[in-house]
């Protein structure tokens, strides 16, 4: 299993304590929020406010909570001017890392990514610097014990999806990003239940860390995941799974 997708499940496992932080709330309200002033208030019309609101769902934020967040992004509501901005640049052993954040002072952010690079033994790159590694693809992952592969691949390659791998304890379901609401809804359809859904950026390399540069990496990403700002993060790293596990307790 690649270092991204390990440490993607890692996050989703680890949202009950963000949720107990209070930290978890205040992103996705932002997320909503931002959406909504981008692609207005239709769940329908807008995938990127209909994921964020499955996503507050999920996380049993109260109906009024997202209300106001979509009021406040559509300017029914005032609210605070935020921004989507990308920040890429290098972890240890030249790790490639992309770092989403939604803002209100870019100024303030940058800087602050930057420290935290920094602290790790990283640094910030130009625009452009790593993207050229990554592919927006639809990533969805389904465990085991929920189905097996042979209906899994027969529903999931019917509906479009473009691969099925398997990473030992469970299968993730690629797709191309147009293709991504529809094998989510065929799967649905099916009654294929899935851990885990979104649009991500997948590396088209890998490099493999370990040691002491393991260490820090897992230190930069988890310092970046908690940042207020900081929406996503994707990295192009591969790490023992044991290692990973160790580092992330």
């Amino acid at each position: 299993m690649s270092g991204h997708s390990k440490w993607a499940q890692i996050k989703h496992k680890k949202s009950k304590m963000d949720r107990e932080r209070g930290r978890l709330f205040s992103k996705l309200i932002r997320e909503i929020t931002v959406a909504a002033r981008m692609g207005g208030g239709d769940v329908e019309g807008n995938p990127r406010l209909r994921a964020a609101i499955q996503a507050a769902k999920a996380a049993n934020m109260p109906q009024e909570n997202i209300e106001r967040a979509i009021k406040r992004g559509t300017g029914e509501l005032p609210g605070v001017n935020y921004e989507d901005v990308v920040y890429e640049g290098y972890g240890p052993s030249g790790v490639a890392l992309m770092v989403e954040v939604t803002t209100d002072n870019r100024k303030r952010t940058v800087a602050e990514i930057r420290h935290l690079f920094e602290k790790y033994g990283g640094h910030l790159g130009e625009g452009g610097s790593v993207s050229w590694m990554f592919e927006t693809k639809g990533l969805i992952v389904v465990e085991k014990d929920a189905v097996d592969e042979e209906t899994l691949m027969m529903v999931a390659l019917d509906a479009g999806a473009e691969d099925i791998r398997d990473t030992g304890d469970s299968f993730e379901v690629i797709t191309e990003p147009g293709d991504f609401e529809g094998v989510k809804r065929t799967l649905d359809a099916n009654g294929i239940q899935y851990t885990h859904a979104e649009l991500t950026r997948l590396p088209q390399t890998t490099v493999h860390v370990e040691g002491k540069d393991a260490e820090r990496l897992i230190g930069l990403l988890e310092a970046l995941e908690d940042h207020d700002d900081v929406r996503k993060v994707y990295s192009n790293f591969e790490m023992d799974d044991a290692l990973m596990e160790a580092l992330t307790k």
